[in-house]
């Protein structure tokens, strides 16, 4: 059971963390859906969100390659 919730939760970081990614690059641009404060569009390349995707892509992959090795032994 733990390593499904592992596996749903690292492929929710990877997920977000491409897209954080992509979109501090200046790859892609999304406009903001739901906000609760004064959230604004990122205007060009953004290297803070870049490097917080790259860190959070890294750390989903770590944790995908983690809960397929748990209990496999």
């Amino acid at each position: 059971m733990i390593r499904i919730f592992a596996l749903i939760g690292s492929i929710a970081a990877i997920l977000l963390g491409g897209l954080w990614l992509i979109q501090g690059l200046g790859l892609v641009q999304i406009r903001p859906i739901l906000y609760f404060a004064d959230c604004v569009t990122i205007q060009g390349p953004s290297s803070t969100r870049a490097i917080t995707g790259a860190f959070t892509l890294l750390a989903g992959a770590i944790g995908a390659v983690w809960s397929s090795r748990l209990n496999s032994k």
